[in-house]
């Protein structure tokens, strides 16, 4: 690996050049970028603290007709084989800011780089409703709503006000209100029609000076009715999440894996009475639209690949969640990508459902 310091005239790049004094770096291996810990490697990378730098990587970057991705934690995606033929640029933006509007609610501002987990917790210590039922969920602050991320009946879309980014067409900064970010089910704009346009740099939410109340999801009601828990604070469902995500999913810092690895299918209720017929004991609920949202985790499950190591990729699915892909000893993502496939096509071949996966492969 060697570093770079680079700057506009590369027509003769050597070891240590200078360019707006950012730190760039050459053939870095992507593995640890990754939580599933697999990839190639990123022929450009450097990393950012200031928003105020993005311009001008992307400046650098344009000059040399090279793609760019911005990532944090490295919780949602997946690194291809051959890697990122160009400039990866690692979020650090840092930053958390309260504002009072009134006795009801506050306003949090948090920096895009900022641990998500981290982040949640410093709301939760302030005395704030809203993203608390969201912890545990790894990864930066900034790639939240590019998935609108959702746990246990809380999404980002619910609470989010604004978004600000980097528009690498208008090439200037922008501030996108919540309802024009296209939210739906584990998805926004950033993620389809406006994927790789925007750098998010800040967010801001809107939460609450009370309370949670019940009804809440049916697992941590499940926990709560176990544990005898009768008064609920934000902290309070913090620490009940935390206790039930750390009871069924692994942690990306002790096993490589990117979470849920498939999105919950949703298909009508015509669909969804004819499985039912077949296997009425099929995991399942019901949307205020009238379709029908079926567990990915009981379809796999079900499909024969509950706690299902498989020797000849180096994958497995975890034994508390195969909805999470692990990997145990895979050495390269196409072992993933073979694991990933069987699965697919065996939950096709049972139920007729095609599963979507989650994280993002890149490169």
């Amino acid at each position: 690996m060697h570093s770079l310091l680079v700057h506009n005239d590369c027509t003769n790049m050597t070891d240590v050049q200078y360019y707006m004094h950012m730190h760039i770096q050459k053939n870095v291996s992507l593995a640890k970028y990754s939580t599933m810990r697999l990839g190639g490697e990123a022929k450009f990378f450097a990393t950012v603290k200031e928003k105020s730098d993005i311009p001008h990587l992307l400046d650098w970057a344009e000059e040399r007709k090279l793609p760019v991705i911005m990532i944090g934690g490295g919780s949602n995606l997946i690194w291809n084989d051959k890697g990122f033929e160009g400039l990866v640029i690692v979020n650090k933006i840092r930053g958390y800011k309260l504002e009072k509007e009134n006795d009801k609610n506050s306003y949090v501002t948090i920096g895009s780089g900022e641990d998500w987990d981290s982040a949640v917790a410093k709301t939760v210590a302030d005395g704030l409703h809203g993203i608390e039922a969201l912890s545990l969920i790894p990864g930066s602050t900034g790639a939240t709503p590019v998935q609108n991320v959702g746990a246990y009946g809380q999404e980002i879309a619910d609470t989010l006000v604004s978004v600000e980014a980097y528009d690498s067409h208008s090439k200037k900064f922008v501030v996108i209100p919540a309802e024009q970010c296209g939210f739906g089910y584990r998805t926004s704009r950033f993620k389809t029609k406006d994927k790789g346009r925007f750098y998010i740099t800040e967010l801001c939410f809107r939460l609450h000076h009370k309370d949670p109340e019940p009804p809440f999801y049916p697992s941590l009601q499940t926990y709560i009715d176990e544990m005898g828990i009768k008064k609920f604070t934000p902290k309070t469902l913090r620490e009940i999440v935390i206790a039930v995500r750390s009871s069924k999913l692994p942690d990306p810092k002790k096993v490589a894996n990117n979470g849920s690895f498939f999105a919950n299918p949703i298909i009508t209720k015509k669909q969804f009475n004819v499985l039912h017929k077949k296997y009425p004991k099929i995991a399942h609920w019901e949307l205020k639209n009238g379709n029908i949202k079926l567990a990915a985790a009981w379809l796999i499950a079900n499909a024969g690949f509950k706690n299902f190591h498989d020797a000849k990729t180096g994958m497995a699915t975890w034994e508390k969640q195969p909805l999470v892909l692990v990997n145990e000893n895979a050495e390269s993502t196409s072992d993933l990508l073979l694991f990933r496939n069987r699965i697919i096509k065996e939950v096709h071949a049972k139920f007729g459902i095609e599963l979507e996966q989650e994280p993002e492969l890149v490169g």
